[in-house]
């Protein structure tokens, strides 16, 4: 059985735009050499020529629906903020429901030292229904060995299975999705997008826990009725309704639930808990930070298109190629659709997304060969985000140059670029951590 018969379509992640796919932690995994950008993509043309972006004006985040204009904290706070998520809730991400009132946490390993006693393992399933039936979450965690106060935490989402995304043998054995038989299979150790490189985050005096995105919803174009958006439809319902939730917003309402579980932890201080994704993983993790402000620190790499690139420059990937039917409707709301081919007509733009995380830090990681996901529609997101941070007393970019690749801006919003492709690579995880240890201060 191949890699690709183990996991959902959608994990090849548009493999023609896919250079160093998935390092998921500090080690690159090159599938095959960088391939030309397509021409073509669902039938559906895609630029990349600048000249060709044509004009566009964005949405003002600081303009009420009332047409005036905010200008303090409390207006953005108790008026303007709640507006925006409802737009993108309910014309991209879709509704999703709180915590279930029947959740448990089942900690079936307690506590034991791994990557040779300079760690300290935990392993929790998250149960979803009090009958623990149904889809539920296996967590991953590891606090530095020897900690003697609540450390702060990267809570990573993950592609692969907990014991194919680090290499540590006590690690119970995960599973993965089959889209092929819709059914949950054992995961295959070394079939995996990257691997999460403990020991950094740990020397550097952060925890590090992860999850598999698949154990919240399956990536698949069928993949509805096995998942936890299947636990809310109502009876009769097939579907989940225009604006309600798709699956990106099913997999940020799993890192909700994971940092559910993590305020429980008497080890982790949840409130320095930073939320890192990749490709569509970043999309989600953007949203969770938009919608859940417990998440202190937001780290998207190459989140693109339905993430941090403006969908209003017509460059890359569009709405109309994310909702083509045989591609990824599921992953937003229905309602996402009716901007496909209008983008400059929808209520919300990606520099508002990027806002919602004011005044907590963003960093915005992507490749300079990424055309596919636009990195220069990500940047212009942050700059356009900047005027949202400056009225809660942060910085933006401060700079609307666009900087070379391997040059990092690191304010409370944060933009880096690496030289290559879609994914991350070695070099990425040390701005990373740079960036962590400037606002969420590790020994303090």
């Amino acid at each position: 059985m191949s890699l690709k018969d183990n996991l959902a379509p959608g994990l090849l992640l548009c493999a023609f735009a896919l250079s160093n796919c998935m390092a998921a932690a500090g080690q690159a995994l090159t599938l095959r050499p960088p391939a030309p950008p397509p021409a073509v993509v669902a039938g559906i043309p895609v630029n990349y020529d600048e000249a060709k972006v044509g004009t566009y004006q964005l949405p003002d985040p600081l303009l009420l629906a009332n047409g005036k204009q905010v200008r303090d904290p409390h207006t953005w706070y108790k008026k303007r903020r709640p507006q925006i998520v409802k737009l993108f809730e309910e014309n991209q991400y879709g509704r999703a429901p709180g915590r279930p009132a029947g959740m448990s946490f089942d900690v079936f390993d307690k506590g034991t030292p791994a990557f040779g006693r300079k760690a300290i393992r935990k392993q929790v399933t998250i149960y979803f229904s009090a009958d623990r039936k149904g889809p539920k979450l296996d967590l991953l965690e590891y606090l530095p060995a020897g900690a003697r106060k609540p450390v702060p935490l990267l809570l990573n989402i993950s592609f692969s299975a907990n014991s194919s995304a680090v290499d540590d043998p006590g690690v119970k054995v995960g599973q993965v999705w089959n889209a092929k038989t819709n059914k949950r299979i054992p995961a295959i150790n070394g079939r995996t997008f990257g691997k999460l490189n403990v020991l950094p985050i740990i020397d550097a005096g952060f925890g590090v826990a992860t999850f598999n995105y698949a154990d919240v919803d399956p990536d698949s174009l069928g993949g509805l009725p096995y998942g936890v958006r299947a636990m809310y439809l109502k009876p009769g319902q097939t579907q989940p309704a225009p604006d309600e939730w798709g699956s990106i917003a099913a997999w940020a309402w799993g890192l909700s639930r994971a940092m559910d579980y993590l305020e429980t932890d008497p080890g982790v201080d949840a409130k320095r808990v930073a939320i890192m994704g990749v490709s569509r993983l970043g999309k989600t993790v953007m949203w969770a930070g938009a919608r859940d402000t417990r998440f202190a620190m937001v780290i998207a790499s190459c989140s693109g298109e339905g993430g941090a690139a403006l969908s209003r420059r017509d460059y890359g990937e569009t709405i109309a190629h994310l909702v083509a039917p045989t591609r990824y409707p599921y992953q937003f709301a229905a309602n996402y659709a009716k901007w496909a081919g209008f983008p400059d007509r929808a209520p919300m733009d990606a520099n508002m997304l990027v806002a919602l995380i004011a005044p907590r830090p963003v960093l915005l990681q992507t490749g300079n060969k990424d055309f596919w996901s636009d990195p220069k529609g990500e940047f212009l997101a942050a700059v356009a985000a900047g005027p949202v941070y400056k009225l809660l007393g942060r910085d933006g970019l401060d700079t609307d140059q666009w900087p070379p690749a391997g040059t990092p801006i690191l304010h409370t919003i944060g933009y880096y670029m690496h030289d290559g492709g879609h994914g991350t690579v070695p070099s990425d995880w040390d701005i990373f951590l740079e960036f962590m240890k400037m606002h969420l201060k590790p020994g303090s």
